[in-house]
């Protein structure tokens, strides 16, 4: 059992593309475009203009690759290379993505408290926000026994 252990590492290290000096994977994406090009009955203009796309999306991941981080990286190249047909452009996209995501503002959850019909309200010292559930205008019926 404890010799599995390196042997996992080193099959995971594998797994992952290598790098070229420390920028974005190298990968063949002729056999995508190849594949884009048949699907749109346009093979030549449509595998030229693919590859043409390809490349500048390499260029600008080459630009860009210190600026992404790395759990990102990874994510992104792995999800990329699912099914056998890497692209750059996807790569660029998912990794653009991942990065806008983390520039999100951060939800203060703490400065709320919910209602119990799925509103939330201001706790002491916050501002009030709208209610994003939409108002019916009707009052539930009280019964009088």
């Amino acid at each position: 059992m404890i010799h599995s252990i390196p042997v996992l590492i080193l099959a995971a290290q594998l797994a992952t593309p290598v790098a070229e000096r420390g920028g974005a994977p190298s990968f063949n994406t002729e056999p995508t475009c190849r594949g884009a090009a048949t699907a749109s009955n346009a093979i030549k203009s449509s595998l030229d203009v693919c590859m043409q796309k390809e490349k500048a999306a390499r260029d600008e991941l080459d630009k860009q690759w210190a600026s992404f981080a790395a759990p990102d990286r990874a994510r992104c190249v792995t999800g990329t290379q699912a099914g056998g047909i890497p692209s750059y452009v996807e790569l660029l996209t998912c990794l653009e993505m991942a990065k806008e995501a983390r520039n999100l503002p951060k939800d203060d959850a703490l400065s709320r408290s919910t209602t119990g019909m799925g509103t939330t309200t201001p706790s002491k010292g916050t501002v009030p926000s709208r209610s994003t559930v939409p108002s019916t205008g009707t009052e539930p019926s009280k019964t009088v026994q």
